[in-house]
């Protein structure tokens, strides 16, 4: 096996055994009230700020270009209580479509 492979099922297992760990030696142990709390709202607001992050910023400075209409539109689409691939599908059609006009 060649070095990338082995380095890649590396940290498959150890990645695995990390995330197994805390099951398997707290099952017994609740956690307290406000952590069950926090991680119910956390994912959303650590998914937007990744996507905003990887939208508007580019190499430390603010870029609006037709990955912002994307969002926006999916922002609308979200808004609107469409289905997720829909929402998807809207995002993808507004970015093409300030691509394809600039």
């Amino acid at each position: 096996m060649s070095a990338a492979t082995v380095t890649i099922i590396v940290l498959g297992l150890t990645t695995y055994a990390l995330k197994a760990f805390a099951p398997l030696v707290m099952s017994e142990r609740s956690l307290p009230g406000w952590i069950d709390r926090l991680a119910a709202v956390l994912p959303a607001p650590l998914l937007a700020a990744l996507v905003v992050t990887s939208t508007a910023v580019s190499d430390k400075a603010l870029v609006l270009d037709a990955r912002m209409a994307g969002v926006i539109a999916a922002a609308v689409a979200l808004r609107l209580k469409l289905p997720f691939v829909v929402v998807v599908v809207v995002a993808a059609a507004a970015t093409a479509a300030v691509r394809a006009l600039s």
